[in-house]
């Protein structure tokens, strides 16, 4: 079990294998997604700065928030 704490430094998790999207930009302005070993859920970090906090999110919270983006929800957030 991991902390119910979010923003604890990267460091503090076991090695992960960060994902980030395909439609990422080359100046590191990206997201990174990693699933926690047994199926504890999933870790969130900036990639600019990979040893810094990461928030950790349930299975059912990241398929809440990737469908309201391909749903176009937060659409209104970009510039």
């Amino acid at each position: 079990m991991y902390p119910s704490h979010n923003g604890m430094p990267a460091t503090q998790l076991p090695a992960l294998i960060w994902q980030k999207s395909r439609r990422s930009n080359p100046s590191g302005n990206c997201v990174e997604l990693a699933e926690l070993p047994d199926g504890a859920g999933i870790a969130v970090r900036n990639s600019r700065y990979p040893d810094g906090p990461v928030l950790i999110y349930t299975f059912d919270e990241i398929a809440a928030f990737v469908g309201g983006a391909r749903d176009g929800d937060f659409d209104n957030l970009l510039r």
